[in-house]
């Protein structure tokens, strides 16, 4: 008569006398369901779709078992003495009473024209890496050099948007450079040209599409002087401190920094080789500039403002009329 196999993953009927080792395919493990991914503890495999996780392939060979495998054991549920006692011996923590925004004229504000210190500097590994990997601070003086000199190396690629040519010698010069006078856009998950707008999906058909318009090429592109670019940033607080986020992607340690005293900080980024961030910012409360520090890495640039004290600031800049006001009570103090 057959038997049930209870190992998991097998569930099939077997004959007692043919059962052999290797006749069963099974999981020593057991499920493990995380983050809405469903697989066994004993292999890698994961998946979202429970039918598929149901059909996932023992990856163990062994005898077919008609012992049912062991429940998992329930923790047990402590007495109300005992979760107390638990709980004493968990370490305890400062805690620090968050005040809510004070009106601004409440706040004591040191002077503005205190001396101005720049901030620690920390460089992530990640930004390391990326920087070594890319050259850019190398790539940028070179091209620089070669621009003033005019020199146009071999391999050099046309700057116009869309044109794929390289620089191969005197030759290239005479060949017609078709390119996107536009910019690209990427929306819902079409990609396209503003000059033509012929979408797709497919990035790969996006970078090949010919370019609308003809002209030369462009191997060395002109300097308009104006590298600085926006750059999407945003702020978030706690109770200790603020931290401004930057996202510059590849920040030059040697170029950029931050500085500040207790109620200004001016940011200067350099970013991408040769793109520039900069903003100056009145800061609606009062920071300790030894405790601040600003944070380098691959993706963005963080600075962190450590509070003179824990309390809710109501927004991140002084408005502009507080900070008029304050510097006319300065000047008729003077």
């Amino acid at each position: 008569m057959s038997t049930l196999c209870y190992n998991r993953g097998c569930g099939q009927r077997y004959e007692p006398d043919s059962n052999t080792e290797g006749s069963c395919t099974y999981h020593p493990g057991v499920p493990v369901f995380h983050d809405a991914l469903k697989g066994w503890s004993c292999c890698k495999r994961r998946t979202t779709d429970f039918s598929d996780f149901l059909s996932i392939v023992g990856c163990t060979k062994g005898l077919h078992s008609n012992e049912k495998p062991p429940e998992p054991v329930k923790p047990e549920v402590k007495t109300t003495t005992e979760r107390k006692e638990l709980a004493d011996l968990k370490p305890k923590f400062d805690e620090h009473i968050i005040q809510a925004p004070k009106p601004i004229e409440s706040i004591k504000r040191p002077s503005s024209d205190e001396p101005i210190t720049k901030l620690q500097l920390k460089v992530s590994a990640s930004l390391k890496q990326a920087l070594e990997k890319l050259k850019l601070v190398a790539e940028v003086e070179q091209k620089a050099a070669d621009e003033e000199l005019g020199v146009i190396k071999i391999g050099t690629s046309c700057n116009n948007s869309g044109c794929l040519k390289t620089y191969t010698g005197p030759q290239s010069n005479e060949e017609v450079c078709q390119y996107h006078v536009g910019f690209p856009i990427f929306h819902e998950g079409m990609k396209y040209w503003t000059c033509c707008k012929r979408k797709t999906s497919d990035f790969n058909t996006f970078l090949s599409q010919e370019g609308c318009a003809k002209s030369s090429h462009l191997w060395i592109k002109k300097d308009d002087g104006k590298k600085v670019v926006p750059c999407r940033h945003d702020w978030h607080q706690t109770g200790g401190g603020v931290t401004i986020s930057i996202y510059a992607k590849n920040s030059v340690p040697e170029l950029s920094y931050a500085e500040a005293n207790s109620t200004r900080v001016n940011i200067y980024i350099v970013f991408d080789g040769e793109k520039e961030f900069t903003q100056n910012i009145e800061l609606w409360g009062v920071i300790d500039v030894q405790k601040s520090y600003v944070n380098l890495t691959a993706t963005k640039v963080e600075i962190f403002m450590k509070k003179a004290e824990p309390m809710t600031w109501a927004r991140l800049e002084l408005p502009k009329q507080v900070v008029s006001q304050s510097n006319q009570s300065s000047s008729d103090q003077d």
